[in-house]
Order: structure tokens, then C-alpha cells, then sequence
């Protein structure tokens, strides 16, 4: 039983969506390298992919491979709060470096969401709502079983 209570938002979000479009943008890293290269910045996608950029590319999809295993199935195997918490700071600082890997492409994309395609929704936009994890490192809307269960003894001592 998990020792905190987790809001069917979180649920949601942390065990479905995270992880679905993490597979998503795994699947393009790796099976459609030259599209995902062309919504990243089609003014530098030459068409040609390298060797090199392909295995980078490869990588870049088995690191999406391992966020979606991380919240797809890590966090379902345990109901200690503490992992759970682990787990979201880890994909939080990462957030943070996804976002500022795009920075080349001008500051003024990142406040501009009616200029950006599919890949920029994902980058910025939907990384932008993967930092919702503050809200749930912050403990908004998590309550431990340990503190109903304290509330609910005081309340039965009155």
C-alpha cells in the first residue's frame, strides 16, 4: 500500500501521459530521424543523416526509453514517497536541461507557443507541463497516509 495518496491528476499524468510520450518521441528519435531532425530546426536538417547523428539520435530515443521505464513502471512498484520523490527531481533536472538544450533557437521561442510545430510542443511546451513535478515535490495535493491517520486519531480524541 503506498504510504502517501496520490491525486488522480498526478496519476494521470506521471503514469500515462510522461511515460506514453516519452515512447512517442523515442519512437521518432529512432525509426523517423529525419523528420524529428526537420521539426527540431528545419533549417539545419540536411536531409542526409550521418552515421554519427543517427546513433545520437539512437541514444537519445533509449534515454526517452528509460524516462517512460522510470515513470511507467518504477514508480508503479513502489508506494514509498521518498522514490517516488527521487525519480521526479531526476526527470525535473532533466526538464531543465531539455529546455536549455534549445536555447540556440532564440529566447523568444520559449514565450511564443502560436510559432511552434509539433517538436516545439513537445521541448518546450510539454516539458513546461513535465515541470509540474515541482507541484508534487512540493507536496501540493499529496497527503501521507501517516498524517490522515494522525488527523482522523485527533479528531476520534475530541
Amino acid at each position: 500500500m503506498p504510504n502517501f495518496i496520490l491525486p488522480p491528476l498526478y496519476t494521470w499524468f506521471f503514469l500515462f501521459v510522461e511515460p506514453i510520450s516519452a515512447l512517442v518521441g523515442a519512437y521518432f528519435a529512432h525509426f523517423k530521424q529525419e523528420d524529428y531532425l526537420q521539426m527540431t530546426h528545419a533549417a539545419s536538417a540536411t536531409g542526409a543523416i550521418s552515421q554519427s547523428t543517427s546513433i545520437v539520435l539512437s541514444q537519445l530515443a533509449n534515454l526517452y526509453l528509460l524516462f517512460a521505464i522510470n515513470e511507467a513502471l518504477v514508480l508503479r512498484s513502489t508506494p514509498d514517497l521518498r522514490v517516488w520523490k527521487t525519480v521526479l527531481i531526476g526527470l525535473l533536472i532533466a526538464d531543465f536541461g531539455h529546455l536549455y538544450s534549445v536555447k540556440s533557437l532564440g529566447l523568444g521561442l520559449y514565450l511564443q507557443p502560436w510559432s511552434w510545430n509539433a517538436m516545439h510542443w513537445g521541448n518546450i511546451g510539454f516539458v513546461y507541463a513535465g515541470a509540474s513535478r515541482i507541484a508534487f515535490l512540493s507536496g501540493l495535493g499529496i497527503n501521507s497516509k501517516r498524517s490522515q491517520e494522525t488527523a482522523a486519531a485527533k479528531l476520534k480524541s475530541k
